[in-house]
Parts: structure tokens; sequence; C-alpha cells
């Protein structure tokens, strides 16, 4: 497939170069393309292109949005909504608050009543988003090995059919998924990421993920 990541901090580069691994067409969405951490990662990568919000959201049949919960909404005005018109668009953002951590806990700028990928679907009606990617760091996303087996990777969304797409993307990357229903399962899968982060912060273990047992 053709994959646009919107974003090229750390997790934007990390899933661009996952994608890049698993044979995919990735184009990589910046607002500045000769940043020195850009031109590295294409000189590392083999065929990573490089473009604007815009050129990666034309470009992709699949739409990874990658950036700050803070940024997404100028991210998507970048790159033009009409150009995620009926897309798969796989919403890794945490609607993280631009505040410390409070004993190790994140401040969310949402609610337990809409989550931001609610927020995004308001934005943008006709995509086909589906929550995934927040709820690890992104030294795991791809192909993560615990002694645990496989790590669980929770989804949603509103679009059965891209839960499917997306649910072999993370097969491929080495995760089990568990489906958690429409947009509305994001206002609990957001805060997984509050979770994950509490043992970074306050005892600097960062190499964990989130596994479902089921009797």
């Amino acid at each position: 497939m053709k994959i646009g990541v919107i974003g090229s901090g750390q997790v934007g580069r990390v899933l661009a170069s996952a994608f890049l691994k698993e044979g995919h067409k990735v184009m990589l969405g910046t607002r500045n393309i000769s940043k020195d951490e850009l031109v590295k990662w294409q000189t590392d990568v083999a065929g990573g292109l490089l473009g604007s919000f815009q050129d990666t959201a034309q470009f992709g049949e699949v739409i990874v949005l990658a950036v700050s919960g803070l940024a997404v909404e100028d991210a998507i005005s970048l790159a033009g909504k009409e150009h995620f018109f009926e897309k798969v668009v796989i919403d890794a953002t945490n609607p993280i608050a631009a505040v410390p951590p409070d004993n190790g806990v994140l401040k969310f700028f949402t609610t337990l009543e809409e989550s931001l990928m609610e927020r995004i679907q308001k934005i943008l009606p006709d995509a086909r988003l589906v929550k995934a990617f927040n709820s690890v760091g992104n030294a795991f996303m791809y192909k993560p090995d615990f002694p645990g087996g496989k790590p669980t990777m929770f989804i949603c969304g509103n679009d059965e059919t891209a839960k499917i797409t997306v649910t072999d993307i993370l097969t491929s990357f080495g995760w089990e998924t568990e489906d958690m229903g429409k947009a509305e399962a994001a206002r609990a899968i957001e805060p997984l990421c509050m979770l994950w982060c509490i043992p970074g912060f306050i005892r600097n273990q960062w190499t964990h993920a989130f596994k479902l047992l089921k009797a």
C-alpha cells in the first residue's frame, strides 16, 4: 500500500520505517523537509519519501496521524481535509496537555466524555478513523519482543473494514489486536497512554506493553 505518515518526529519516523520494512511505499510528511534528522532518515532507509503534509495526505492510501495531540488539528488543516476523504486513517495521537505530569500522571486536554479521536472524526467525518499505536512507546511499535509473548494493541473505530485493514497491519508489525468497538472507546484507549507512562516517569522504566489475558 501507499502509506502517508503525517508527523516527522520520533513516532512518525519509527512507523514510516516500519511500513517500509513491510514492503509498503511510504511518504513522511513534515513542515520542513530539510531538517537534519529527516535528511538522515531518508539516507538510512531505502525508498522513503519526504513531503509536505498536503503531499503526504494526497500520496497515502492509508494515512497515519503521528503528530502531537495539540498539533493535530493544524496538521489536518495544512494537509487539506479533502485529501482524507474515505481513506483509512490510523490515529496514533494522544491529547497530552502542555503541562508537566502530576506524580507521573500526564494531563490531558480532553475529558472522559470526549476523546481526541472523536474530535478528529468530527473534523474528518468522511475519513475511516482507527485508533492505534497510542498506548506504547515508539521503541516497541514494530516487532515488539517480550518474554510474555505478543503484546495487545487496543483499537477502535466506526468503520469495520478499516479496522480489518489496521488489524492486518498490526499483525504484520508483530501485535495481537483487540477491537474495542466504536470511536467512543477511544475515551478508554487514549488514557492507556497515561498508564503506560507512569512507570517511566516514577521509575525510569519504559520497557513494557499491555497484554489482555483471556480465560
